[in-house]
This record gives C-alpha cells, structure tokens and sequence, in this order.
C-alpha cells in the first residue's frame, strides 16, 4: 500500500505508519511483506500477535546483528538451493533465482516469531553485453515450513519485489 508524502515524512514515519495502516485493514491469515526499514521486531510481534497473520521481511544493514547472522549461517551453507525459477528471457536477459531455508537458526535469533531464515540469490545474465550480476538477500518469515514450501517463500519474495518496483516506477514518472 504506498504511502503519499513527503521523502522526509516517510522516512522518519513510516515505522509509526506501518501499524496505523495495518490497524484498517483486515489482514488476518495474511502474509505482510515488507522491505529492509520495517524490519523491526515492534511490527513483527504486532503483525503475528495482535493481527493474526504473517511476515515476510528483508534483513539489512538497519537490522545489523540479524543480517550478519544470516550473512555469516548461509555463507557456509554448501546444500543444493531448496528451489530455483528460471524466468523466460525477457528484455535482453535471463534470470536465475534460488532460495535457500532454514529453520537451525529459529532459536537463535533475536527476532519474534521467526518460523524460516532465507537467502535470495539472482543471477541476471544480460545476452547483450555477456554480463552476470548476482544479488543476494536475506531474510526472515513467520511461515513454518507446513505452512510454506520454498517456492511459496520465494513467491512471497518476488510478490514483494513486483509492488515494489510497481510503485517505484509510477512515482518516477508523475
């Protein structure tokens, strides 16, 4: 749900905001998703205690202790990718995405209601210029495992990166 605003105001009360907005609509059984700054455990007890539903976050840097224990467990994750898409060529470039899960680390972070810890890796080769660029990500989902494979995790993600880049795109043209 985009926000309006000034970049100043959402910045500085896009946390407070979160729960505002959240409190008028019905999101119960539903999975919230959300990018690096709502990563914060306030809305992870609110979404999963008060609310009823799920989270779907990303870890940064803003999260750092929770980024770099993920950093630091899948760094020496040597196990096949749980799942991989590879998307059709599209716009002169093929993607390839794999997610990776665990639930070892449910216990040991200090986050709420953490159900699955997971990496996001995409290999985007553009034909033109024989270039691959790989982003990876990190993160964290209320959903246990019966209640989400790693494809659905992985859809989740990718669901989250569509409004994204859906909203970022509008924005810049208005």
């Amino acid at each position: 749900m985009p926000v309006e605003g000034s970049d100043e105001e959402k910045q500085t009360n896009e946390i407070k905001t979160a729960i505002s907005l959240l409190d008028c609509i019905d999101i119960s059984g539903k999975t919230i998703t959300a990018d690096a700054l709502l990563t914060q455990r306030k809305l992870a007890r609110y979404i999963v205690e008060e609310r009823n539903a799920h989270y779907h976050f990303t870890a940064k840097n803003n999260q750092k202790k929770l980024y770099k224990e993920l950093e630091t467990f899948f760094e020496n994750v040597y196990w096949e990718p749980n799942h991989t898409v590879h998307d059709k060529p599209a716009h002169g470039r093929k993607e390839t995405i794999k997610i990776w899960l665990t639930t070892e680390l449910n216990s040991h972070l200090n986050f709420p209601h953490v159900a699955q810890a997971f990496k996001v890796e995409r290999l985007r080769h553009n034909r033109k210029s024989g270039k691959t660029t790989r982003v990876v990500a990190y993160g964290v989902t209320s959903k246990s495992q019966d209640l989400a494979t790693a494809a659905q995790v992985l859809a989740d993600n990718r669901q989250h990166w569509s409004i994204e880049n859906c909203c970022h795109y509008i924005l810049d043209w208005n």
